[in-house]
């Protein structure tokens, strides 16, 4: 077994009330059922196409917020619970009452955590928080003077070289969200199955460890590496560390501390699950670099659903030149790109219409910024912004569909367009290129399916996307490889049928 001797010790919450055992609890973070698309439609198509099975759902959220529910719950959710990654310093309540002894183990426990100490390390900290007699309430560790001396000692172990004030703040919220994790409740169920590393596959990773219970992760993007780009991105990082162009500089900034807990936070992950699965094979090399045992790894590609495409008209003959970007407005997807690259279009390609399809609430800062660019090029009249909208409805619009992404998976919209017979233009990202192109081993080799450009390169977008546009008869051949391959290696009915084996192996034991 792969948890053989990692459980000793660990306390069980008290239940407070009987609650239904779901055969499994899913959990997600800052997606389904909140956020319309991307992964939570990949969520909700899991969880109907498995009818006979029953589902919890934990949803991580950054804040207690109210958030509308986007999605509704299946008949088979049996249970459904929102957890906060931060709670406001007046909702904690807290007796400062834990030993000396506990407190020095718990700044140790932090720091090998950090430091790569795996699930072992998850493990003690586990059952220094869950016991009783110690005292660690989430107002215990978040708002109290042990929380400060905390924070004080880890800066001094990990980050002595920096500014305090700047780790303070990431400590409040690299170390709340853990927090929060290791002392929310566990809802009970058969099998946990987190679709990310990071908070969500530390909650699913102390599952695995206080109830023994079987732990699968399905990866779409690799979580690391995004919450890598975003931190190199960020301007709300502070550098304190003046390390000029020294390799040999072992000084920790902020930055790195970030970086450094996330990649923990997988090991942690990728050593309690009993099945490492993502959707194509090159995310493999990543997740065996961040720690993943290779014999638990597979691949599981994402499908759709065919027949809701099938009925999808051709664009009509005089329909003006139209480009859509598929996706959620946030600098993950780089709309940016795709605005500078729509600008450089409309210079050779009269006529033109740009549509960006999806939400613009998630990051209103970003939105704004994307407005502005949008007012700089004058694109007003060419570039709209339709909000989430019925994809299918808008397929028969839309001549190509351009993704500007800095990191993706394997993205469904590619599939969907491709079942719609629409070629799509790509960043060089997750399995883009091998679903545009067609894998090493596919018989009879299609042909290309659109064209794969560098990221952030709004020139190479504007000429790949111009081409296809002005040409036909490519475009339309295009369209039709990219049908038939979805047809051939992207059906949702297969998807759906590996997970089933998936999951019948571990409800019955024979996974482990």
């Amino acid at each position: 077994m792969w948890l053989e001797g990692l459980r000793q010790g660990l306390r069980r919450p008290p239940v407070e009330a009987p609650a239904p055992t779901a055969d499994i609890c899913l959990v997600v973070e800052g997606c389904y059922p909140y956020v319309p698309g991307g992964v939570s439609t990949w969520v909700d198509w899991l969880i109907k196409g498995n009818p006979d099975l029953t589902f919890a759902i934990v949803a991580l959220v950054a804040d207690p917020s109210p958030r509308e529910i986007r999605y509704t719950l299946p008949a088979n959710v049996v249970r459904f619970e929102s957890l906060p990654l931060t709670v406001p310093l007046d909702a904690l309540r807290w007796r400062d009452r834990a030993p000396p002894a506990v407190e020095i183990a718990l700044a140790d426990t932090l720091v090998a955590l950090v430091n790569g100490g795996g699930l072992a390390a998850l493990r003690d900290l586990v059952q220094l928080i869950r016991d009783p007699a110690n005292h660690l309430s989430l107002g215990a560790l978040m708002a109290s003077q042990l929380s400060w001396r905390l924070a004080s000692a880890t800066y001094e172990r990990l980050m002595p070289h920096a500014s305090f004030l700047h780790f303070f703040w990431a400590w409040r919220a690299l170390f709340g969200g853990l927090f929060a994790v290791v002392t929310a409740p566990l809802p009970p169920a058969r099998v946990y199955h987190t679709i990310s590393t990071g908070y969500a596959g530390l909650f699913a990773a102390r599952a695995a460890l206080e109830t023994g219970a079987p732990t699968l992760i399905t990866e779409h993007g690799i979580y690391t590496n995004e919450r890598r780009v975003e931190i190199l991105m960020a301007e709300w990082i502070c550098d304190t560390v003046d390390k000029g162009i020294s390799l040999q500089d072992e000084r920790v900034d902020l930055r790195d501390i970030w970086i450094r807990t996330f990649e923990a936070h997988a090991l942690v992950c990728y050593q309690a699950c009993a099945r490492i699965l993502t959707l194509y094979e090159d995310n493999q090399r990543l997740q065996r670099a961040l720690g993943a045992p290779q014999d638990r790894l597979a691949v599981i590609p994402n499908g759709i659903d065919l027949a809701r495409f099938a009925s999808v008209a051709p664009v009509g003959a005089n329909a003006p030149p139209t480009v859509a970007l598929i996706g959620r407005v946030v600098p993950i997807k780089d709309v940016k790109s795709f605005i500078d690259a729509v600008a450089l279009i409309r210079r050779n390609v009269p006529g033109l219409r740009a549509l960006v399809l999806g939400p613009t609430d998630e990051d209103p800062q970003y939105f704004e910024e994307c407005c502005r660019r949008v007012a700089e090029h004058a694109l007003e009249e060419t570039l709209t912004f339709t909000g989430p909208v019925n994809i299918v409805a808008y397929m028969s619009q839309i001549h190509v569909v351009v993704l500007t992404s800095l990191s993706e998976a394997q993205p469904l919209v590619i599939l969907e367009a491709g079942a719609a017979g629409i070629p799509t233009v790509a960043t060089d990202v997750g399995a883009c290129r091998e679903m545009i192109e067609g894998r090493a081993d596919e018989a009879p080799r299609l042909g290309p399916g659109g064209e794969v450009t560098r990221l952030v390169d709004p020139q190479q977008t504007a000429e790949a996307v111009a081409g296809l546009l002005q040409n036909e008869p490519r475009r339309r051949a295009c369209g039709e490889a990219m049908r038939a391959r979805v047809r051939q290696s992207y059906s949702s009915a297969d998807a759906l049928a590996a997970y089933a084996r998936t999951y019948a192996a571990f409800l019955d034991g024979s996974g482990s």
